[in-house]
């Protein structure tokens, strides 16, 4: 699950234990962030370092209007930052790559799904957290091997799907938590940019991979990190070559 990736990748980079509550369902649409919410802050002994939410799918998918949706998302990063916690976003993915949605509701779908995902991310933004884009950056992934990313519902994500996922969102994971060379200097060549909240949730919903992060209101940094790979993916003399560095 991306929840067991992300935390595997986060211990293999900080080098320490790290403690994995997951409080997501299957279907769960954006109405249900409330209870989980409530969930991870239940015990005041164990408040989150940090929390990733991956939502919209469903919401798309059983037509939840994309203004309550967003109201509901950023009810919970609101909560989330508040009681002290980083919060990353992976915004809605491309649902015009499933294959079993033909034409032209494909079109539609992509559409609705970038978006919510534009919307998604200025809310997470203005409540102090960050975003990472899956749509593009996953989508031509999922259509050049449907049979090795999807699973056999040809809906949901495969083990090899969730993944990707989830080594897209890692290197924002552990930026926020300092765990990852931070700067505000911007990479010209990989389109690294400065701009209004809007206008970089439009651009992130269009260009996959993107990440946003708040800079000085009403403005935000558009970064692009390098993805990593789980750790149980890499060859063993890689595996080796970092224990020993």
């Amino acid at each position: 699950t991306p929840g067991a990736l992300l935390a595997s990748g986060l211990a293999a980079v900080a080098e320490r234990p790290v403690d994995l509550i997951n409080v997501a369902l299957p279907g769960a649409r954006s109405n249900d962030l409330d209870r989980q919410v409530t969930l991870m802050l239940s015990d005041p002994s164990r408040l989150p370092d940090i929390c990733v939410i991956m939502i919209g799918a469903n919401d798309v998918t059983h037509r939840m209007p994309p203004t309550a949706s967003v109201r509901y998302l950023s009810a919970a990063v609101r909560r989330l930052r508040t009681s002290g916690a980083e919060v990353v976003v992976a915004t809605c993915p491309d649902l015009g790559t499933v294959e079993p949605v033909y034409q032209p509701l494909r079109w539609l779908a992509r559409r609705t799904s970038r978006q919510l995902a534009a919307a998604q991310t200025i809310v997470t933004v203005e409540q102090g957290g960050r975003t990472v884009s899956l749509g593009d950056l996953l989508g031509p992934e999922f259509e050049a091997h449907p049979s090795e990313m999807f699973g056999p519902d040809h809906y949901h994500p495969s083990v090899d799907g969730y993944a990707t996922a989830a080594m897209a969102v890692l290197p924002t994971l552990c930026a926020a938590l300092g765990l990852w060379p931070e700067t505000d200097r911007l990479d010209v060549l990989r389109d690294e940019n400065m701009l209004p909240v809007a206008k970089a949730a439009s651009e992130a919903a269009s260009q996959g991979g993107t990440e946003v992060t708040g800079a000085r209101a009403p403005w935000a940094l558009l970064k692009h990190r390098r993805r990593r790979h789980p750790v149980s993916q890499q060859e063993p003399e890689a595996r080796e070559a970092h224990q020993e560095s």
